[in-house]
């Protein structure tokens, strides 16, 4: 199994809100990816981060049964979609995979 992570620091002002709007608008969009892309198993998205070193404001966690299934994943139409609008709102990511 593939665990994928990314963690976001968000622009405080946009053209499409505050932070706190476009953050709850990330985790819709992410959240509505499950049951549209085959290959991504489980996903959560946290916008209430308590504790973050370093500090992010939204946080993804999802699963995938292979590499295979999230490099499909990344490339899925809809995931696309949601990485145009996210790199119009974000100052900083991180991102880490792994495999158990």
């Amino acid at each position: 199994m593939v665990k994928h992570i990314v963690m976001w620091m968000l622009k405080d002002e946009t053209q499409y809100g505050t932070k706190a709007e476009v953050a709850l608008r990330m985790k819709q969009m992410l959240e509505d990816l499950q049951g549209k892309i085959p290959t991504l198993r489980k996903i959560e998205v946290a916008t209430e981060i308590f504790a973050a070193s370093p500090a992010c404001d939204v946080a993804l966690y999802s699963e995938f049964d292979s590499r295979a299934d999230l490099d499909a994943y990344q490339v899925h139409p809809e995931h696309q979609a949601c990485v145009a609008f996210i790199k119009q709102i974000v100052t900083e990511r991180r991102v880490l995979d792994y495999e158990i």
